[in-house]
């Protein structure tokens, strides 16, 4: 599947990309649901990588939306972004919302995927500015 993410790479930190994704969320009307800090959990099993994160985001209104049109779409919520770091340069990344679409096709959520997208992007891209 082409066109499936969003990703752009940052000269910040990352724990300043991770503290960035979390206050451009709330700016963006969304609330961070829960971050995960996967190189940590990994670790604990003996697995060393660089920093990962995956910070979960939602907005209510555009959640319920999806939610009334097909309830199976909860497999794709909330949305990820993802903040890692790979040979030490750091990377803020998401997947493009419009792909539920695809997953769900004639369901009628084309509409409420186009405009969280709109914001998720705008989360990442001003998160790595």
């Amino acid at each position: 599947m082409k066109n499936f993410e969003h990703s752009v790479a940052t000269s910040k930190t990352f724990d300043e990309a991770v503290k960035a994704v979390e206050e451009n969320t709330a700016a963006k009307g969304f609330r961070v649901l829960h971050t995960h800090d996967v190189a940590a959990t990994l670790a604990e099993k003996g697995f060393q990588r660089e920093p990962l994160k995956i910070v979960e985001v939602c907005n209510a209104k555009y959640a319920h939306e999806v939610l009334q049109e097909d309830i199976t779409a909860a497999m794709m919520l909330p949305c990820p972004i993802l903040i890692y770091q790979q040979s030490g340069k750091t990377h803020i990344s998401t997947m493009l919302p419009s792909v539920m679409g695809k997953f769900f096709p004639g369901k009628g959520i084309e509409a409420v995927a186009a405009r969280v997208e709109k914001a998720v992007v705008a989360i990442v891209d001003d998160s790595a500015k």
